[in-house]
């Protein structure tokens, strides 16, 4: 069982992203991989408001990876291109996980922004842990 943390922590915030990353890469028969990209992307943006709260930076409530990750350079904080790459997830939260919309994802992009996911989540880890 994870610890739980009061919600101004930022280790809270990092947990949170960890286990919808666990959820994210949870395959299972009749499972869309827009649900599973949905939680990668909610992943994605958990882990990096969890880099605002570390730094008391007000965000948004919104689900724009761009938006939230210009924040995060606003404070000074350099963002790698591979990070920034966790903008093709910000999609997921809305419309592409309903269906009829945007055309089905392709497991080979799925398993892109899974490993994408991660890497944010590892860098996310290095500055709230350390």
């Amino acid at each position: 069982m994870t610890k739980c943390y009061t919600p101004d922590d930022p280790r809270e915030w990092l947990n949170r992203a960890i286990s919808s990353l666990i959820i994210a890469k949870h395959e299972d028969e009749g499972v869309y991989l827009e649900d599973l990209c949905y939680q990668a992307q909610q992943a994605v943006e958990k882990a990096i408001k969890a880099i605002l709260i570390k730094f008391n930076i007000e965000f948004p409530y919104a689900h724009n990876i761009s938006q939230l990750l210009s924040i995060i350079e606003d404070t000074g904080l350099k963002v790698s291109e591979t990070i920034k790459e966790s903008e093709r997830l910000t999609p997921f939260a809305t419309i592409v996980r309903y269906p009829g919309i945007a055309p089905p994802i392709e497991y080979k992009d799925y398993l892109e922004l899974i490993d994408i996911a991660d890497k944010v989540i590892k860098w996310t880890k290095h500055i709230v842990l350390d």
